[in-house]
């Protein structure tokens, strides 16, 4: 069981055995990204690098340098070698500090398991410090119904001390505002990247919807990991039972065995329609819940990510 001295040590988010499982992974980007470092991920923007596209005509103030000789003495033609870059991967890691983040906090701790927001900010960890370790650069923002920590991208090591601190700092509170939040992401990522982002998403889905559309707009390859406690997918509350309202619902007593069915109902309507949602956008949906064995859910994306490798989507 951890010590109460263990979730005061932002590092904790940095669970050395998913780390372990998964450095041997790499995080790709589906799609073609913009950059400015040297990394391993394509770039839009011709250039001198090792990989040989195309020709073009020569135009006057062209580097000289460039001219491909052996087509001129075939040809009589001058004609300039065009390379495509390799640049760095810039993600975000976007992660919900909202009220219902807090669910199964207490439960979860005296068991020694991980409730919604440790859950999702040591999975946040994780991916940032791959990101991080294959040379590409990593940002962070929390969020409510504001941004509440936001950490440019940055690749060096010392870097997730600053990630981890935001982390940590970020004590769920308040409602979720996600047009809003999604808009200032978009508005703080001026080239393409990547864009992770961690949410139980109990809000509207129609400004949801229209802040994630806001970053496919611009571009960005984005991925939805949504995240549900176990009680929250199974209802299994019996007995008289008080529900304690989290962000400015109110509480409820009632005996649950006469809502379940219904309650289950409206769950499944309500995932179909944010998988679908997401999918019509074209953000890539996962559904996480706490019982879940972050190594393997982290492995699986990661392979599912390497797997396009061959065959970029260029969205």
């Amino acid at each position: 069981m951890a010590k109460k001295s263990d979730f005061d040590n932002p590092r904790r988010f940095l669970d050395p055995k998913v780390v372990a499982r998964i450095s041997q992974l790499d995080l790709r980007a589906r799609q073609v990204v913009e950059g400015f470092l040297s990394g391993m991920h394509k770039s839009p923007v011709y250039g001198q690098s090792v990989e040989f596209v195309q020709h073009r005509e020569y135009m006057p103030g062209d580097d000289l340098r460039r001219i491909d000789w052996k087509v001129w003495q075939r040809s009589d033609k001058f004609v300039i070698k065009q390379y495509e870059a390799e640049t760095n991967l810039r993600s975000y890691v976007v992660v919900d500090a909202s009220e219902s983040m807090l669910y199964g906090k207490d439960k979860h701790r005296r068991l020694g398991g991980l409730y919604k927001y440790d859950y999702v900010a040591t999975a946040a960890a994780c991916l940032a410090y791959l990101t991080i370790k294959q040379q590409d650069s990593c940002g962070l923002v929390t969020f409510d119904s504001e941004v509440r920590e936001s950490i440019p991208p940055r690749s060096s090591q010392r870097h997730m001390d600053a990630v981890t601190k935001a982390l940590h700092v970020s004590n769920p509170r308040e409602k979720t505002d996600p047009l809003k939040i999604m808009r200032q992401v978009a508005e703080s990522m001026p080239s393409r990247g990547l864009v992770l982002i961690f949410s139980d998403l109990l809000c509207d889905r129609e400004p949801l919807f229209k802040g994630l559309e806001m970053l496919r707009h611009r571009r960005h390859d984005v991925m939805m990991f949504h995240i549900l406690d176990d009680d929250e997918l199974t209802f299994p509350f019996s007995g008289m039972t008080k529900f304690e309202g989290l962000e400015a619902q109110p509480d409820l007593l009632c005996d649950p065995r006469s809502l379940r069915d219904g309650y289950l109902e409206e769950l499944e309507l309500y995932l179909t329609e944010v998988r679908r949602g997401c999918t019509k956008i074209g953000i890539d949906y996962t559904l996480l819940r706490t019982s879940d064995y972050m190594d393997a859910v982290l492995s699986k994306f990661l392979f599912q990510r390497m797997s396009t490798r061959a065959n970029p989507a260029r969205r």
